[in-house]
């Protein structure tokens, strides 16, 4: 799929952008005769459900929650009847978990939302209610409740926003269009976080290979004139860009510890998709039940859809008039970090930017050669060839020692790999082996 450019200068790597529709205006996507919601669509606890078999539902409505600490809630994204609660596979996770499944109404009928036009005027704690009660989490891929994020410990001064405008992966453009056509939203979100943390500095990162989202983004800071000092970041067109800790190295210079946090030195990172959501939470009243999703990739069409989450894939390849040929390949997420699926029956849920549809079958792996090439352009200074020796021996507690917890799972030392080697797919079995010693201890 792609053809490897070295990259000597700094780590990381230089894959083609392949931004097929970037130039594609959003769209609102299909309304969905049924849609499946997994109840654990973030980090933390799943939700549990507020309904039960033939129950009726408004679109809006809040259908599961949680009393824990680190969870978020969900809502319908159509209106209609609750047919059936069955355990399912998480499309981010693959794990097992409960799965709501509503038939439409097609009439697509709302809660009451109540708007806030004064929303700047809003106490701190209120905000922070209204952005929970809607269910954000991290939009970038990370899916960490946003209001949890937006409480750091007193022990942790938060100095600065960084806004996560990258967009690094190849094929995604769904933020590239959020910044050219909700600027404006994205900057008010923005602002709503920096009141919030009681911080007057953020900087917005956009890859130069985004020339008119930066143009775009300037010109709208100039007008609104938002309190603070906003200040967009140009940045090379480099993979992973969009990472935090690369975020924060070359923005602010600054490294976050090994195991450690943004937090940990004094920033927040928010994705644009994020700040959005936060936008239509706390001046809308909107929670969220939707996102925009590049679909892409080996179609007859692409584009940049408003789905509904709970949309399937199939459904969405089918709006995008279909596959060109015959599908051995769909990813969730950028060729990266995706996850592929298993079936295209599988739902969007809110961490879903994109649907990648691809014909080309996996390259058989060989054995590790010991080039280098995955510690040349790792962004974490790591060893992953390290990792996989290990792994395959099944040496869990020997990953400690080469800090496998810091690796961010870009995919970099893969993409390179002249034998093919799913490095990633190894560090994540050593992770999980690692969180069981853990538990057991």
């Amino acid at each position: 799929m792609f053809a490897f450019k070295d990259n000597k200068k700094s780590q990381g790597i230089h894959p083609p952008h392949f931004k097929i529709s970037k130039n594609n205006k959003i769209e609102p996507g299909p309304i969905p005769k049924t849609v499946n919601i997994p109840l654990s669509q973030h980090i933390g606890a799943p939700a549990q459900p507020l309904v039960k078999k033939g129950d009726s539902v408004k679109t809006g409505q809040k259908i599961a929650e949680s009393e824990a600490f680190c969870s978020a809630t969900i809502h319908s994204p159509v209106s209609g009847t609750v047919k059936k609660i069955v355990s399912s596979i998480n499309p981010a996770s693959n794990a097992i978990v409960n799965t709501i499944q509503i038939e439409s109404d097609e009439q697509d009928e709302w809660i009451e939302l109540t708007e806030n036009k004064d929303a700047e005027k809003l106490s701190k704690q209120k905000i922070i209610e209204l952005i929970k009660e809607a269910g954000i989490v991290g939009m970038g891929g990370a899916t960490f409740p946003t209001h949890i994020k937006l409480q750091p410990p007193k022990d942790k001064p938060i100095d600065c926003v960084i806004v996560n405008g990258c967009e690094c992966e190849p094929y995604i453009t769904s933020d590239h269009r959020l910044m050219i056509e909700n600027a404006d939203e994205i900057l008010k979100g923005l602002s709503l976080c920096m009141n919030v943390l009681g911080v007057s500095k953020a900087y917005i990162g956009i890859e130069d290979n985004k020339p008119d989202a930066i143009i775009h983004m300037k010109k709208r800071i100039g007008e609104l004139k938002l309190k603070g000092d906003i200040t967009v970041s140009e940045l090379p067109a480099q993979y992973p860009m969009g990472a935090e800790k690369t975020l924060l190295k070359r923005i602010l210079g600054k490294e976050v510890p090994i195991g450690g946090l943004p937090m940990d030195v004094g920033v927040v990172v928010q994705n644009v998709a994020t700040l959005k959501a936060i936008h239509d939470a706390v001046y809308l009243g909107k929670p969220l039940i939707e996102r925009v999703v590049t679909i892409t990739g080996d179609l007859k069409e692409h584009k940049n859809l408003l789905c509904r989450f709970g949309t399937s894939a199939q459904e969405l390849i089918d709006y995008c008039g279909g596959a060109k040929g015959p599908l051995y390949k769909v990813i969730f997420g950028g060729p990266m970090m995706g996850i592929a699926q298993t079936t295209t029956d599988q739902p969007i849920t809110k961490g879903t930017n994109c649907i990648l549809v691809s014909k080309d079958k996996c390259p058989e792996e060989t054995n590790c050669i010991r080039c280098g090439n995955c510690v040349n352009v790792c962004p974490q200074n790591l060893m992953p060839m390290n990792y996989v020796a290990y792994v395959k021996k099944s040496l869990w507690e020997d990953l400690y020692q080469f800090h496998i917890s810091n690796c961010v799972e870009c995919g970099s030392c893969a993409y390179i790999c002249p034998a093919n080697i799913p490095i990633v797919q190894y560090i994540k079995t050593g992770k999980g082996q690692l969180k069981k010693l853990e538990a057991k201890q």
